[in-house]
């Protein structure tokens, strides 16, 4: 019942992002070719960075969309998986490891509560390649 009632309130106060701010993936750059693992840097401009849970006004933490051909629901918490990694600790940076072959990469900030911004803040889709 607690989490119905957390879920009511978060679909009911998706955060606004500020009409100036940007999201997007500093490394590696759209077309690049890597050797697994290899690092991937956030980068986010015109709001901060803070972790889940936290709510603090003008900021939100990174979510890693892998290989998604269609976007999560962008009015409720976003659902974890292999596909949808969750930087709730206010991380900039990880370390993946694909498997061999084409993949995409994108950026979608989420706030306190792990739903999106309102308009929702979304990076560029890059594709990479990786090699073995």
């Amino acid at each position: 019942m607690k989490l119905s009632i957390l879920l009511f309130i978060a679909l009911l106060s998706a955060s606004t992002a500020f009409a100036d701010a940007e999201v997007y993936i500093i490394s590696p750059q759209d077309g690049d070719t890597v050797s697994s693992p290899f690092e991937v840097r956030f980068g986010l401009r015109g709001m901060g960075v803070a972790p889940a849970g936290v709510e603090v006004e003008n900021t939100g933490h990174h979510h890693l969309l892998i290989d998604m051909d269609t976007l999560p629901p962008m009015d409720a918490p976003l659902p974890k998986s292999e596909h949808l990694l969750h930087f709730g600790g206010g991380q900039t940076e990880t370390t993946l490891s694909l498997g061999p072959g084409k993949h995409t990469l994108q950026l979608l900030l989420g706030d306190y509560s792990h739903v999106p911004f309102n308009p929702p803040l979304l990076s560029e889709k890059i594709r990479i390649t990786v090699t073995e």
